[in-house]
């Protein structure tokens, strides 16, 4: 990482959205930069490129791993919980326990590899009451805050909107707006999931429209950021596009991608 930002260089600062269990490439993000912010969804649970590595794979083997693939992107949702429902009986009572061995394990390796100083909001398969134990003294974690990043003011609103999925960290309509609310005006508002744009939320290759947040949308209105920056989304039909006097961009999906996007000024 570079050193702190001083006088009147230029800052830079790396962003990085959806990293699900790249820690290799998460340890060299930062290089060249001044702060590396993660826009979260650090765990795997399932990878749907190679339906062999995740938490779900792990547990359950890489058949029935393509077997909840394909009724997931068939938007067979309700097969696919009852598919779930019976393969988690056969854990049991130790469901719970596995399922967080399995992500403290990811966590630890994760939040290992940030370096400092490093900004973090949760993504919608993250479950933030466990960042507390692996987020070091150079990581900051930031959800419904702001923080002062050479000169300009960045806005942090982390989780995902409620789905059929039922991924860990998804939350009401509501409490989503009031920590957009909360963040108010900024020069960068960064966040897990876009605004509620078709082109942005609309995933080509799953075939869906994923949640995005009107909250957010208006927020973007109505406060005109320069940027906002968010994730969530693989592979979106349109990556970046103008809404109003504000650049909105999806950063990426760090774990096939490897790379950050950057910000300069």
């Amino acid at each position: 990482m570079a050193s702190t930002p001083a006088g009147n260089r230029r800052t830079r600062v790396h962003v990085v959205s959806d990293v699900h269990g790249n820690a290799r490439d998460l340890a060299t993000a930062g290089e060249g930069a001044d702060a590396l912010i993660c826009l979260g969804d650090l765990v795997l649970f399932l990878d749907y490129a190679d339906h062999s590595r995740g938490i779900f794979p792990d547990l359950f083997g890489t058949e029935n791993a393509d077997r909840i693939v394909e009724l997931r992107t068939a938007r067979r949702f309700e097969e696919a919980r009852a598919f779930q429902t019976r393969l988690w009986a056969g854990i049991g009572a130790d469901r719970a326990a596995a399922i967080q061995k399995a992500v403290r394990g990811q966590y630890a390796e994760m939040f290992a590899a940030f370096p400092t100083p490093t900004y973090a909001t949760y993504g919608n398969v993250d479950i933030p009451a466990l960042w507390p134990e692996y987020a070091g003294p150079g990581t900051t974690v930031l959800d419904g805050e702001r923080v002062e990043i050479g000169g300009r003011v960045f806005g942090f609103v982390g989780g995902g909107l409620r789905t059929p999925m039922r991924t860990p960290y998804e939350i009401g309509d509501e409490e989503y707006a009031a920590k957009i609310e909360a963040v108010g005006e900024v020069d960068v508002l960064c966040t897990h999931i876009p605004p509620e744009v078709p082109e942005l939320v609309y995933d080509t290759v799953a075939r869906r429209f994923e949640r995005g947040s009107r909250a957010l949308l208006d927020a973007i209105h109505r406060t005109r950021p320069r940027y906002a920056l968010f994730g969530h989304v693989h592979q979106p039909l349109v990556r970046r596009m103008r809404v109003g006097a504000t650049e909105c961009v999806n950063v990426g999906h760090f774990a096939s991608r490897g790379r950050p996007w950057v910000l300069e000024w």
